[in-house]
């Protein structure tokens, strides 16, 4: 395909995510530890100075040539249209801000991207939640990158709230003994053709599932059509990374392969962001806490999780009136408390 003047080809994923039969978003919030001072002109400034700069997409619209092929067209970004500032009650106690904010972000979660300007918008929530004294939220269209380059956007607008010349720190990944060690050839060869086994399989079980294969119906899988355009409702849980740690030293298990174990035969997805070290700041406002979603998936139940100054923020987004938001969320926490108990017992799970 010829690049066109002042075009650039879509991707196949970028076409995928934005059709007429799927729009998958991510959300990003950003939880302010201060009240939000951040006017209009300031943000319009932020996100000129900042924010476009780091992709192309965020000034670009998708278009389709004369041969019905899908391209971005660089535009002119009329930054006034993409910040949203809602108005809610005055004088309201937090814990009734906090429904107000799940109901705004289950209604921004619905509503469509307008293909006339650039597929991404942000929404500064100054009222005080019992998480938050305001709360910023992205909306990015998944059509403009994967999770992880639009999450690493995010993550390059913010600076360390100790030191901004210093950039952000991440948690290095260190082997396990086993894994670290010279295998020998027949390990290597058996390593080799059990690769290849389960790339085989998964394709091929991929593909029974997109044409034969149904999931049965479960307590986290509904079955109806169109369950990517319900309402939703989103479950936070945060639990401590030094807890986790715990659990694999005493347990001497990788825990992410007890998670992968636990649901890979659910009807569900499941997303991580690895997130810094160091609490950060975004224009002078600390960041106490972040996490993400994704978005216009049909699913009853995403999960997605992100690592943040020593925690694991794990989020839920479940269809609204399915699933009960604050039961899930007692479940996961009192089995995580069943494992960590085993852990401390040195019981075997």
């Amino acid at each position: 395909m010829e690049l066109k003047e002042g075009l650039e080809p879509a991707s196949p994923n970028a076409q995928y995510f934005n059709s007429s039969v799927l729009s998958v978003s991510i959300i990003g919030v950003m939880q302010s530890e201060i009240p939000i001072e951040i006017n209009e002109a300031r943000a319009i400034s932020l996100l000129n100075d900042v924010f476009l700069p780091i992709n192309t997409r965020f000034s670009s619209i998708m278009v389709e040539d004369r041969k019905g092929e899908k391209q971005w067209k660089r535009i002119e970004v009329k930054l006034e249209e993409h910040v949203n500032f809602p108005i809610f009650p005055n004088g309201l106690l937090p814990t009734s801000y906090d429904e107000y904010l799940e109901d705004y972000i289950s209604n921004i979660a619905m509503e469509h991207f307008s293909q006339n300007k650039p597929l991404w918008e942000i929404h500064i929530v100054k009222y005080p939640t019992s998480n938050a004294a305001g709360t910023i939220i992205f909306k990015l269209h998944h059509a403009l990158g994967d999770g992880y380059s639009l999450m690493g956007a995010l993550l390059s607008c913010l600076q360390r709230t100790d030191n901004p010349s210093l950039p952000l720190t991440f948690p290095s990944y260190r082997r396990s003994e086993p894994e670290s060690g010279r295998k020998s050839v027949h390990g290597r060869v058996s390593q080799l053709c059990s690769f290849i086994f389960n790339s085989v399989s998964d394709f091929g079980w991929s593909m029974l599932k997109s044409t034969l294969v149904e999931d049965d119906r479960t307590p986290i899988r509904s079955g109806a059509e169109g369950v990517e355009y319900q309402p939703i409702m989103v479950s936070n849980m945060v639990f401590s990374m030094d807890c986790i740690k715990h659990i694999k030293a005493k347990l001497g298990v990788a825990t992410s392969r007890f998670i992968h174990g636990t649901l890979r035969n659910t009807s569900l997805s499941i997303s991580n962001v690895i997130g810094p070290v160091e609490q950060v700041s975004l224009d002078n406002h600390p960041i106490k806490g972040l996490y993400f979603m994704v978005l216009g998936v049909p699913q009853n139940l995403i999960i997605t999780i992100v690592s943040y100054m020593g925690n694991l923020r794990i989020s839920a987004v479940m269809e609204k009136g399915f699933l009960d938001p604050q039961r899930f969320k007692s479940c996961v926490e009192n089995a995580f408390e069943i494992i960590l108990k085993a852990a401390d017992d040195e019981i075997p799970i």
